[in-house]
């Protein structure tokens, strides 16, 4: 057992093998002895009809004269009850006369017949031995009617069962020649099939260390229903790996081009010693506001599929109740209409900085009444979070790529950008508008992983 499991740590194909081997071996010996056993008991009731119907041969050629003595033909019954030590014999009991009679195959041997039978009439059959030699042995017992009285008669053939060897062995060197070169077969055809079904297998292998070594980005085959969840998961845990890394090597590249203006100033300001506190105050906090996007950028988690479904009320209701307590001076009402089941796949932290972010701003900007709505359409999240403050006055502005940081509209610029980021990292897409009644409307969408 312990190398079975060691063979199949190392191999599938070996293991399978293996356990084909095993399990074909065990139904061919089984099939192989329950095939023997069944000839030898038909080869056995064979000898046994066949020595019945010599029993009645004999009986057809018995006769009794007057005196009641057995009388037998000169003619041979059987060519081998004439010949000796052939292998058939028979025995005739005359009991009342205490005579015998015994076929000429008989000569010089002294052999065990039944010479008396229990049950006269009934066939009595078995395979009594007599030295290093077994026999067939058929007693048939009967009262023959001679003159006024029944004489009791006892008809007895012997078989040996050298025959009946030999043919065993014949026949059991036989089939197990052909089961095992079926065995061999079947092992060859199951070899080839294994090969065949894990084919794909191998394929798959092979393109991932295509992967690995750079010659190829992604698993371009097709494969078998079976594999085919395989290698699209596959597919999505590598593109995900790239973006990741793609939004770590921008946010790292726009977070170095962003620097350099507040570095600059910092060293202009230098040589201006009395104003140079309140610069340094100033472009410190700007640098401060362009770590934090571009940390929130790099930190999106991104689409996933694997993610498990995060409970969206609970996240909701978190936010607006530290919210609350933040602007609790203005009475502000956040409404939520999401339903208390609503869940998807989306990483906890990229949930609470989209929708913290939002729902910030939008107290932020609220003058009594923030509204957030949230359901599922189909296959994509929707959410819309709603204010009754002033609105954007440009809200195709509000997300335009290339927005300098520290231009942007105070206590939306930041927050909406990592937003913005969060929801294109899940494929995702975000508008913002001005409501008719006032206020503004930012709605996002995120399609499932």
């Amino acid at each position: 057992m312990t190398l079975f499991r060691h063979l199949g740590a190392r191999s599938i194909r070996t293991r399978l093998l293996v356990g084909a081997a095993i399990v074909l071996a065990a139904f061919l010996a089984g099939a192989g002895f329950a095939l023997e056993r069944a000839f030898a008991d038909y080869a056995r009731e064979a000898r046994f009809a066949r020595l019945k119907s010599t029993v009645f041969l004999l009986m057809a050629a018995a006769e009794l004269d007057g005196d009641g003595a057995l009388i037998m033909p000169r003619n041979p019954l059987d060519a081998r009850l004439s010949l000796p030590k052939s292998g058939l014999y028979a025995n005739i009991s005359n009991v009342s006369k205490k005579e015998e009679w015994e076929s000429g195959s008989t000569l010089g041997l002294q052999l065990p017949f039944r010479r008396k039978v229990s049950n006269v009439g009934e066939f009595q059959i078995g395979e009594p031995i007599m030295g290093h030699e077994q026999f067939f042995s058929v007693a048939y017992g009967v009262n023959w009617v001679a003159g006024s009285r029944p004489q009791p008669l006892v008809f007895s053939v012997l078989e040996s069962n050298t025959e009946f060897r030999i043919e065993l062995t014949r026949f059991r060197n036989t089939l197990w020649l052909w089961l095992g070169g079926a065995a061999v077969l079947l092992l060859i055809a199951q070899t080839w099939l294994l090969g065949w079904g894990l084919r794909p297998l191998r394929r798959v292998a092979k393109e991932i260390s295509g992967i690995e070594e750079g010659r190829q980005h992604r698993i371009a085959g097709e494969y078998p229903i079976e594999l085919a969840g395989l290698t699209n998961n596959l597919n999505t845990l590598i593109e995900q790996e790239r973006a990741r890394q793609t939004r770590y090597k921008d946010a790292l590249g726009d977070l170095a081009h962003s620097l350099k203006t507040p570095l600059a100033v910092l060293r202009s300001a230098m040589a201006d010693q009395a104003g140079l506190a309140a610069v340094v105050n100033e472009q410190v906090s700007r640098m401060d506001r362009i770590v934090q996007h571009q940390l929130g950028r790099a930190a999106a988690s991104g689409a996933s599929r694997f993610a498990p479904a995060l409970p969206l009320r609970p996240v909701f209701e978190r936010i607006s109740g530290g919210l609350a307590k933040v602007y609790a001076e203005r009475q502000l009402s956040i409404e939520l209409d999401c339903a208390a089941d609503l869940a998807w796949r989306l990483d906890e932290g990229d949930a609470f900085e989209m929708f913290g972010n939002l729902l910030d701003n939008a107290c932020k900007w609220a003058s009594r009444q923030v509204r957030v709505v949230a359901g599922i359409q189909g296959k994509t999240l929707t959410v819309r979070i709603e204010d009754d403050g002033p609105g954007f006055s440009d809200p195709e502005a509000a997300l335009q790529r290339g927005v300098r940081l520290d231009e942007r509209v105070p206590g939306h610029g930041i927050g909406l950008a990592v937003v913005a980021d969060i929801v294109s990292a899940h494929g995702g897409h975000i508008e913002i508008a001005q409501r008719t009644s006032g206020g503004a409307s930012i709605s996002l969408t995120l399609p499932a992983g």
